[in-house]
């Protein structure tokens, strides 16, 4: 059975014509991968679907690799397998750094699930879509999936779930701002709650949600407000509930080279912290201790440096 597959391509659409973009410089850069939603076809292209069913696997876990909280729980496929579902995703309550995350909601229409992502939100309508007291539960893109329900509804649908698609404004290259704009086309895998009849969303604690996509995620679960467990697993710390929220500034944290030179002695001790705003230039001394809501606002082109053993409240 293969343990790993290749997943489809698409063309990168030129913004002003709608036709396929040409580059003869570097035709890699004429395609774009279509969006982790490709899962379900590539899974069927690639044989992997047919190889697992035949080997007798039912359900699989899916999830993205950089949710370090994302482990398989006994407890979870129980209820699935027992509730004979097709579909289900793990949601989470939403915390101010997940406004721009994509949430669930219920068509008015027939009250089915559906998944709504930032890049599919009018502009109009995203003050609504970042407001998380109305939309409480974001998806942790953990994903339950019923391999016979999935191979039936692919047989159904020629291959494909028909997702709702993403569009994405970039240019050809994506470090060369002066080169063309194109659309990438993208779908998301976990819009495929909206397709299946009879899929659930289940609500989980936020220890299976540890997401490292920017250098801010990496401080969390550097530090104590996470710990690693005796089965190397990346979760929230007991005696928190939720992880801090913390905004760097990108000029100077965004890149984890210079991220690494302002926390040379690793990361402050979070496990108290609610939220760490830092503008500007800072430079982080070891043991360094932060308390309740902090905002260290440095100006000018000077760097801050924040003394061994400091103790920031507030």
């Amino acid at each position: 059975m293969p343990l790993d597959f290749v997943q489809g391509r698409v063309p990168k659409i030129r913004t002003d014509d709608l036709t396929p973009v040409d580059w003869p410089d570097n035709p890699r850069q004429e395609w774009a991968p279509p969006g982790h939603g490709d899962i379900y076809t590539s899974l069927v292209t690639s044989g992997t679907l047919g190889a697992l069913l035949d080997k007798g696997y039912e359900y699989a876990f899916v999830s993205n690799a950089d949710n370090l909280g994302a482990v398989l729980d006994p407890r979870i496929v129980g209820w699935f397998a027992r509730e004979d579902l097709p579909f289900a995703m793990e949601v989470t309550e939403r915390t101010d750094a997940d406004k721009k995350g994509g949430h669930i909601a219920r068509l008015k229409s027939d009250h089915r699930l559906v998944l709504r992502e930032t890049a599919q939100t009018p502009e109009e309508d995203l003050d609504s879509l970042q407001d998380t007291g109305r939309h409480r539960w974001m998806n942790t893109n953990n994903l339950w999936i019923n391999l016979r329900a999935l191979r039936s509804a692919l047989d159904e649908r020629d291959g494909v779930l028909g997702l709702p698609m993403i569009v994405n404004k970039k240019t050809v290259v994506p470090s060369d701002k002066s080169t063309p704009e194109v659309f990438q086309l993208e779908t998301a895998m976990g819009a495929a709650i909206g397709v299946f009849d009879g899929a659930a969303a289940i609500r989980v604690s936020r220890r299976r949600f540890s997401p490292v996509k920017t250098t801010e995620d990496l401080l969390g679960v550097r530090s104590d407000a996470y710990e690693l467990t005796e089965d190397f697993h990346v979760q929230l710390a007991p005696e928190r509930e939720a992880p801090p929220f913390i905004d760097l500034d990108d000029d100077y944290f965004k890149l984890i080279a210079d991220f690494d030179a302002r926390f040379p002695a690793g990361p402050p001790s979070l496990l108290e912290c609610e939220r760490l705003i830092v503008k500007g230039d800072v430079k982080f001394g070891t043991g360094v201790l932060i308390r309740g809501n902090v905002t260290i606002d440095q100006e000018g082109d000077r760097q801050l440096r924040v003394a061994h053993g400091a103790e920031l409240a507030g």
